[in-house]
């Protein structure tokens, strides 16, 4: 689960398919199947030329990474072989198991004179239905691959978002720590002729080069955390991580779109882990009944042709050739100990699966509605930063600076309204690494995009 984190070095969604129901739980979503080789590195060179943009376009969105890391990432190529690999282990279910052929010389002399020859077939059955049954559960595992491959790439798209905004907001950081630079620079060559006109202490203009120094050095961390955060955005997308990216660097808040109770709902009926779950007490259902079955026999069907060689074994005169058919059951002797417990087993595993559904459900409503809450007043905190506040500073630095240069305000007051000024944009930006981080984490608890 992500977690809302604080600006500086403080996860989502999977790509935009079909929203899955409580009812599609049983059912399979096709996919073609990823071929690794030549083929794949061309697949992945075209995509990434087709969503690089051109030169003076905008450069790369969110969704573009997605799409390059999904093709990409070999974690999320691993879970959707094992999903694969699920998908083959339905049919097999049907299959009795191999039947057995025996062949007898019976009664042979040292010359090899047999009495008969025998011929038999034998063939062992599950009482009816079991196979079925074996079959569903099979399926519903199937299906529970596929959701987590769903919520593999749910996680690397939040993965890949997260790391996105990071590299967007290290350049707003580096953008307005450069303005601050700028405007220290202001307050040095102020207080410098303040100075040297004799209507300021010497301390305010060291003060003023100390806080330009310390700027100017932060602005080197700042850089030195956009290319960290570049190279991190390059290894989910499986790149070098020097490797180049234009990306589209535009901080753009936009409102959640869903009411909570609909974002609450959503997430109870798409969420990959309530629909695993779902399955989960499903086979477990299957298991109680299976379990139960076992009281009823299994059967094996036999059938022997004897070809008689000599008279002395021939069971009537002139008779040659024997058919004989059968059929068995065991017998559940000892069901009191096996078959009992079993059952006993597969209740309390039914148990827990409905106890661990219900776990989920709660803890995603939970998550869910603290997620939407923290993110929706990040949101409006950062709308009011950039509305209001910001304007103010700005224009409170202002006159700051020109009543210092009159003489009408010290250099303390004009510290303290620079200060402000960076601190209100510096506090926008915290506000919007917290929406985007915010919104991130909802989408990945929902288990569904908020933006169609």
């Amino acid at each position: 689960m992500a977690e809302v984190t604080d600006l500086g070095h403080g996860d989502g969604t999977f790509p935009r398919r079909r929203r899955i129901a409580m009812d599609d739980v049983d059912r399979g979503v096709a996919m073609p199947t990823i071929k690794i080789g030549g083929a794949l590195m061309l697949a992945i060179a075209l995509l990434i030329a087709a969503v690089m943009p051109a030169r003076g376009e905008v450069g790369l969105k969110a969704n573009d990474l997605v799409e390059i890391a999904v093709e990409s990432n070999p974690q999320v190529r691993a879970v959707y072989a094992q999903w694969e690999a699920a998908q083959h282990q339905v049919l097999q279910n049907y299959a009795p198991a191999d039947p057995t052929f025996t062949y007898s010389n019976v009664d042979s002399s040292k010359d090899f004179n047999a009495a008969l020859h025998a011929h038999a077939f034998s063939e062992t059955f599950q009482f009816p239905g079991e196979a079925f049954l074996q079959a569903d559960e099979s399926r519903r595992t199937a299906e529970i691959a596929r959701l987590r491959y769903e919520a593999a790439v749910r996680d690397l798209r939040a993965g890949v978002e997260t790391a996105y905004y990071q590299v967007v907001l290290d350049e707003g950081l580096i953008a307005i720590n450069g303005e601050n630079i700028g405007n220290l620079k202001q307050v040095v060559n102020v207080t410098q002729a303040q100075y040297t006109g004799g209507q300021a202490q010497q301390s305010d203009f060291i003060g003023a080069e100390l806080a330009l120094e310390q700027a100017q050095l932060q602005q080197r961390q700042y850089q030195t955390n956009r290319l960290n955060d570049r190279a991190g955005l390059n290894q989910l997308l499986y790149r070098k991580p020097a490797a180049p990216l234009d990306l589209d660097q535009k901080i753009e808040l936009k409102p959640l779109e869903i009411k909570l109770d609909k974002a609450v709902d959503t997430a109870t009926h798409a969420r990959q882990e309530i629909l695993a779950a779902a399955l989960t007490e499903k086979n477990s259902t299957t298991a109680v009944t299976l379990a139960e079955m076992e009281y009823l026999p299994n059967y094996t069907v036999g059938y022997e042709f004897d070809y008689i060689l000599q008279s002395g074994a021939r069971p009537l005169p002139g008779v040659t050739q024997a058919h004989t058919f059968s059929i068995g059951f065991n017998m559940p002797v000892f069901f009191w100990i096996h078959q009992r417990e079993d059952v006993r087993s597969a209740q309390h595993s039914l148990q827990a699966a409905r106890y661990s559904m219900n776990s989920v459900l709660s803890q995603t409503e939970a998550t869910v509605t603290q997620l939407f809450q923290s993110a929706q007043f990040a949101y409006e905190s950062a709308q009011v930063y950039s509305g209001r506040l910001i304007p103010l500073a700005d224009q409170d630095f202002k006159v700051a600076l020109v009543a210092y240069q009159s003489g009408k305000v010290d250099f303390l007051t004009l510290s303290s309204a620079l200060q402000s000024d960076y601190a209100s944009r510096l506090t926008y930006l915290q506000n919007a690494n917290q929406f985007f981080a915010g919104e991130v984490a909802l989408e990945q608890a929902i288990g569904a995009p908020l933006h169609q």
